[in-house]
């Protein structure tokens, strides 16, 4: 029995030294970008009511949110599976409303099933979100901030998926799907299932619509030939197309060698989103790094349905695929008799100091702290490479 007591729940996590300091550095580092670009740091709690976190964007995570009972209330308790819906709450009733809001976070996940087999179930999300704006250039100011994100965190050879959820909803809208067949053709268009589409009992003009969305993937020309290939849809297909020919073209001028992919069928965030939807991907890995998309009204849950845009990632992830250069300690080790004042002196130099404890061993260290006088100093510790004799 006591040599089970020590072990955690499978995929919860807990990080040790070196790495935890490198976990810290990446996000002060982030707080920093995102504090440059005007986005204000929240820090929700990790537990709500139930029924606010399940609200809106938090609809999907019903299965993904671990539940407890307030011993205060009786009402039933939510541990955070993701801190969108939170931050949508927080815009609603805290923010100014006639102006954009530009929120950030770092802050820890929960979830009762990890992403995939051996994904951990703790999370440290971090992410942007901005209320108030409905266009393109609020769209374009998450997309650039989530490739500086991934730059920050030294991601090399990024990759990113567009899509847009809007040229599906128009789409069912057009062909009058009633609610149980759109999640059905939804079902399908993401498991890419051609055969089990053309079974589906949508209708002959329906049909044709969604066999063509099925393959609208590849580069811009997408565009093109959705235009062609859904003309007489309606209004809503073309503004969306619209919106997403401007953000490839933004695209393409701004970060001219990014490899970017079109996939009109990709429906991620389907249940919250309502607009243009992203993902950045690296080579052998088969999830996204960060997604994130438009997802307006979702605040009229908490009493304010604004306009929203925001992405977000784990940040082990960003540490884990990113380059980071090693934090070492770099400690120097002081002697008991050491000044004070001196081994203050050097700490606020951004020096690290280590005192050495009477009886006991000395501290790994790399350096060795020596006084002169009035003055103090740090020698290195000498080298071990070389011949001994």
């Amino acid at each position: 029995m006591t040599q089970t007591r020590w072990m955690l729940p499978e995929g919860v996590e807990e990080i040790l030294p070196p790495d935890a300091w490198q976990v810290e550095l990446l996000r002060r580092k982030l707080l920093d970008l995102y504090r440059s670009w005007g986005y204000e740091l929240i820090m929700p709690p990790l537990v709500e009511y139930l029924d606010s976190l399940l609200t809106g964007a938090g609809e999907a995570l019903e299965q993904q949110t671990f539940k407890l009972t307030d011993q205060l209330s009786g009402r039933t308790l939510g541990l955070r599976a993701d801190v969108t819906p939170q931050a949508a709450r927080i815009d609603a009733n805290r923010m100014a409303q006639d102006v954009p809001a530009r929120l950030c976070y770092i802050d820890s996940v929960l979830r009762t099933r990890p992403a995939s087999d051996g994904d951990a179930r703790t999370l440290r999300q971090v992410g942007c979100e901005l209320f108030g704006h409905d266009g393109v250039d609020s769209d374009r100011e998450v997309i650039a901030l989530m490739l500086e994100t991934l730059a920050a965190a030294g991601v090399p050879d990024v990759h990113i998926d567009v899509g847009h959820v809007g040229v599906f909803r128009a789409l069912a809208a057009h062909a009058g799907l009633q609610p149980d067949a759109e999640a059905e053709i939804f079902d399908l268009l993401q498991r890419k299932s051609r055969p089990d589409l053309a079974a589906a009992a949508i209708g002959d003009v329906a049909k044709p619509l969604f066999e063509a969305l099925m393959g609208m993937n590849g580069g811009r020309e997408v565009i093109d030939r959705a235009r062609d290939a859904f003309a007489g849809c309606g209004s809503a297909v073309e503004q969306a197309l619209d919106a997403m020919d401007t953000t490839l073209e933004w695209l393409a001028t701004a970060h001219p060698t990014l490899p970017v992919h079109v996939d009109l069928a990709e429906l991620r965030g389907y249940r919250y989103h309502t607009g243009l939807v992203f993902g950045a991907f690296i080579a052998d890995h088969g999830r996204e790094l960060a997604r994130g998309g438009r997802y307006n009204n979702v605040g009229a849950a908490f009493g304010s349905g604004r306009a929203a845009t925001g992405f977000s990632a784990n940040l082990h992830d960003l540490l884990r695929f990113g380059q980071q250069a090693d934090a070492p300690m770099n400690a120097a080790l002081a002697q008991p008799e050491h000044s004070d004042e001196h081994v203050r002196a050097a700490r606020a130099s951004g020096q690290v100091v280590v005192r050495g404890l009477p009886g006991a061993a000395d501290p790994a260290h790399t350096a060795t702290f020596e006084e002169t006088g009035e003055s103090w100093a740090v020698k290195p510790a000498p080298s071990k490479s070389g011949n001994s004799t």
